[in-house]
């Protein structure tokens, strides 16, 4: 069963379903500026994201128990996306929600918002920092629901289908990730980089390869049901090593998309670097820096990481829908 939790009023556990604000739905208004703001975001396929840090990013505007969760989304992607494709008064989806960046991002971009969350710790922080958010002004409504994306369709209203503009999201990469740095007796010590303490293994997460793709998919399959005429995925994804070999995350990411009935239609470039003076400034973690200069000195010639993979999908149409894209 899952779990709704409410900062302002959208999405309640017993949602005011006849709401014009529950999925607002302006045909022809959105068709004129969806292709109008997606020429836009076409004919500029590098997003300049990390201008400032994340901790430049985040400050004020998230609670400070937000830096807890092992992989957060930068939030100028979440709102370079919400900018490029969806206007005032749009409903965004951020199905694995995290610490509720989208959602933030989303709300004070004047759109509504709900994001699914498997992990309590990060869905109460989620909860925090709309409410947060609001306490600054943000005029959009959000809600976060908690409980398995996999099901998504078993979690949202029905009167929901087909409401959502954007969905905006990342697959985790792995249990264990960067997480955060501090000096120790016995050298650096790693912490916050867990989704969880472990005993919970229902998190995609703890899923191989294939298994992150298969429970992906279905998610994005529940995505596709929700999604709007005209509506957007954006997922932003990156590849990394594992003993040694790549894993193409972003690959994955694409298949899981096709196996949805959705359709790739870009494929952009968010910078994790800062551009000055034509250069790009890395901003690599503790780690990225450990690895690569490993990677250097036993001959590997491995660079820092300098971007994320963002993929846009639209939803499959068939002929009788009048417009967009035409399986």
């Amino acid at each position: 069963m899952a779990e709704h939790t409410t900062a302002g009023s959208f999405g309640a556990s017993e949602p005011d379903t006849d709401s014009p604000a529950v999925g607002r739905d302006h045909p022809g208004r959105h068709r004129d500026y969806e292709g109008r703001h997606r020429a836009e975001a076409s004919s500029l396929s590098v997003w300049a994201t990390a201008q400032s840090t994340g901790p430049v990013q985040r400050r004020g505007r998230y609670v400070p128990e937000s830096v807890k969760h092992p992989a957060r989304m930068l939030p100028a992607i979440a709102a370079h996306a919400i900018a490029a494709y969806t206007q005032p008064g749009d409903l965004v989806l951020d199905p694995m929600c995290g610490i509720g960046t989208t959602l933030v991002e989303a709300v004070h971009a004047g759109r509504d918002a709900f994001g699914i969350e498997y992990e309590p710790q990060w869905s109460n922080i989620a909860d925090a920092n709309i409410r947060h958010a609001h306490d600054q002004g943000a005029s959009g409504r959000a809600s976060v629901i908690r409980g398995d994306a996999t099901r998504l369709m078993s979690l949202v209203p029905t009167a929901l289908n087909g409401q959502v503009a954007l969905v905006v999201t990342s697959p985790p990469y792995g249990p264990t990730v960067h997480g955060l740095v501090r000096p120790g007796e016995h050298g650096v010590v790693k912490y916050d980089d867990r989704y969880n303490d472990g005993e919970d293994r229902g998190n995609l997460a703890y899923r191989d390869l294939t298994g992150l793709t298969d429970g992906f998919a279905q998610i994005l399959r529940g995505c596709t049901t929700l999604l709007r005429p005209g509506g957007a995925v954006v997922v932003t994804a990156r590849p990394w090593r594992k003993r040694g070999e790549l894993v193409d995350l972003p690959s994955a990411v694409i298949a899981a998309g096709l196996r949805a009935g959705l359709v790739p239609t870009e494929r952009c470039v968010a910078l994790l670097a800062a551009v000055r003076h034509g250069q790009l400034v890395a901003r690599p973690s503790f780690f990225q820096l450990q690895q690569v200069r490993k990677a250097r000195t036993s001959g590997v010639p491995m660079h820092l990481i300098a971007h994320e993979d963002v993929l846009i999908f639209t939803k499959t149409r068939t002929p009788e829908d009048g417009s967009g894209v035409v399986a």
